[in-house]
């Protein structure tokens, strides 16, 4: 495989350069500067990215990571400039924590920024038996995460400026629990109406984050009358696109038309991940269209997307080839670039990769969807970032080593790993 060539490294530098100086402090962001930090400030300010967050280190969630292990890591993610980090689930102490960790922080320096995404898990009821039954919501879990949700708001309303009600909770593939937009629609309504009362800050905005389907974006079946509801009452819409996935299951974007044999790897490479962009921002602005269709005004933003850089599976050598560092690093840049230049927050997945989530073995693809490695080496798209010093110092461990790059920065070796899409006619 040939060597990274000097386009890829302007490009990664680029991006990199751009977000350190969005986030430098002093600097004017593109929104008025604001005395009050709340959602409406955040979103859409390049200033404010945001990134998916979850600090667990071991196999199980069961193993939570420490108060300290929490200030190493959003002490890292505010070196590279974040300031809004998305949780998923109050059913464990890691969100309570991690709004501590932060509290600290801030105690210690006062100008130190960070804010929370806070998510709340939404289920239907017997979620994850051989019996699901998606008519009817569990509605004891439900109601114990709302109302966590609900006491962290207004406890630490410094820190939380957003509440999304479920996650992926309404589209139909998430067989195990997803549940219909009437159910999302009540729990949303009962934060609205506690804005309304007083009995939360009227700043706070409330959202749900879902794929781009569930949002009226894609199959008519997910277009009723709870939905359009649902779109009406929330504050924006938090919608999800993963043109990684969609390397299998839509793939007619990212296989090539014929063998390029005339381009390079680096030219092929960069070639299809433009065309991921084009695929994540067409169901983005399809969410739109469907939402102008009913004429409904509300913020779009990205809940979440992001790139694997690692898959023994689907994605990788005997998959679609989608997995790997560089192809990661690409869609990184170029889903950032799209989103600074529309003023719009894409919520990047993920901060730290999770061991957690897929018992297959550290190559699970769902392992391995976040910029750090477990053991916080920076993955080829931050490799300009360690050149540039922001983790000097830094550790996701006590007394840990600093931050280094993954394939120890070598070039060709993390090149290797690197295959262009098939063809169509493969």
């Amino acid at each position: 495989m040939k060597q990274q060539s000097h386009p890829f490294k302007i490009l990664l530098a680029l991006f990199i350069a751009g977000l350190l100086l969005s986030c430098k402090e002093g600097e004017k962001p593109k929104k008025e500067p604001s005395s009050v930090i709340n959602a409406e400030f955040i979103l859409g300010n390049p200033a404010y990215p945001a990134i998916s967050y979850g600090g667990y280190r071991s196999t199980s969630r069961e193993e939570q990571p420490t108060i300290a292990q929490l200030k190493n890591d959003v002490q890292i993610l505010h070196a590279l400039g974040y300031r809004l980090l998305r949780t998923y689930n109050l059913q464990f102490e890691h969100t309570p924590n991690l709004i501590r960790a932060i509290a600290e922080i801030k105690a210690e320096d006062p100008s130190f920024e960070m804010y929370l995404m806070l998510g709340t898990w939404i289920d239907c009821k017997n979620a994850w038996s051989a019996q699901p039954d998606h008519s009817q919501e569990n509605e004891e879990n439900n109601r114990s995460e709302i109302e966590r949700a609900v006491k962290l708001s207004n406890q630490y309303p410094d820190i939380v400026k957003i509440i999304a009600v479920g996650n992926e909770a309404m589209v139909h593939w998430a067989t195990s629990y997803f549940v219909s937009p009437k159910v999302i629609l009540k729990w949303v309504s009962y934060l609205q109406a506690l804005k309304q009362e007083g009995e939360l800050p009227n700043d706070l905005w409330i959202t749900s984050s879902d794929n781009f389907a569930s949002w009226g974006g894609g199959d008519a079946s997910y277009h009723n009358e709870n939905l359009t509801a649902l779109m009406k009452a929330v504050d924006y819409l938090s919608v999800h696109t993963y043109p990684f996935h969609d390397s299998h299951y839509n793939a007619n974007f990212w296989l090539e038309d014929k063998q390029r044999d005339t381009l390079s790897l680096e030219e092929r490479t960069n070639a299809a991940m433009n065309r991921a962009l084009d695929h994540a921002t067409t169901q983005f602005n399809a969410v739109k269209s469907y939402m102008q269709l009913l004429n409904i005004d509300k913020p779009i933003h990205i809940g979440e997307t992001g790139w694997a850089s690692v898959s023994d599976g689907l994605y990788g050598p005997k998959g679609t080839h989608a997995a790997d560092e560089v192809k990661q690093a690409l869609y990184y840049s170029k889903i950032n670039q799209w989103s600074n230049e529309n003023n719009i927050t894409t919520v990047y997945f993920s901060a730290f990769d999770e061991p957690w989530k897929d018992p297959n073995g550290p190559n699970a693809t769902e392992n391995n969807f976040g910029l750090f490695t477990v053991n916080g080496e920076a993955k080829f798209a931050l490799w300009e970032a360690v050149d540039l010093g922001l983790f000097n110092g830094l550790s996701r461990e006590v007394d840990g080593p600093e931050i280094q790059k993954t394939f120890k920065g070598n070039h060709p070796e993390v090149w290797k790993t690197v295959f262009p899409p098939k063809t169509k006619n493969q």
